[in-house]
């Protein structure tokens, strides 16, 4: 995969955890007031972290700056993206990388992670119809061995 999409290196490079602790510690300190710099550095180690609860931080953090600020929501969209696919938020992801795109068409980044979704969703669709398909061949077979059984009885 790295070799492939080498600008999506976001997707799968947590931050190590003195670094997390780092960003944790500003945004902790600055409290209320917090700025909207750390604020987005704190929910950009956030989302690059690989604990679940900590990238869904990050994305809630990220959506106030994007909502709050729209002098900053270009900066946000690429981060609001990524933390959606690592949550599996596919929909979501492509709905703002592809904004993002909208505005920039040659961001490298984000064409890269366009990539990383269209790959999640195509395999995530078949397995859903594989399973689907399953469900529907052992329904049927149940169904033939239902009615077997009742023919049997007459």
């Amino acid at each position: 995969m790295g070799s492939q999409l080498p600008y999506a290196a976001d997707a799968e490079s947590p931050l190590k955890p003195a670094e997390l602790q780092i960003l944790r510690s500003q945004y902790e300190k600055e409290g209320e007031y917090v700025s909207l710099q750390t604020k987005f550095n704190y929910a950009w180690g956030l989302i690059k972290s690989s604990n679940r609860a900590e990238q869904q931080e990050g994305v809630r953090l990220l959506s106030e700056i994007f909502r709050s600020s729209p002098d900053r929501r270009r900066e946000c969209l690429y981060y609001l993206a990524l933390g959606n696919y690592k949550l599996g938020n596919y929909a979501e992801a492509r709905r703002y990388n592809d904004l993002l795109l909208d505005l920039e068409p040659s961001n490298l980044q984000a064409g890269s992670l366009r990539g990383l979704i269209d790959d999640k969703v195509a395999k995530e669709g078949l397995m859903g119809a594989a399973i689907v398909g399953g469900l529907a061949v052992g329904a049927a077979v149940v169904g033939s061995l239902i009615f077997k059984g009742a023919q049997r009885k007459r």
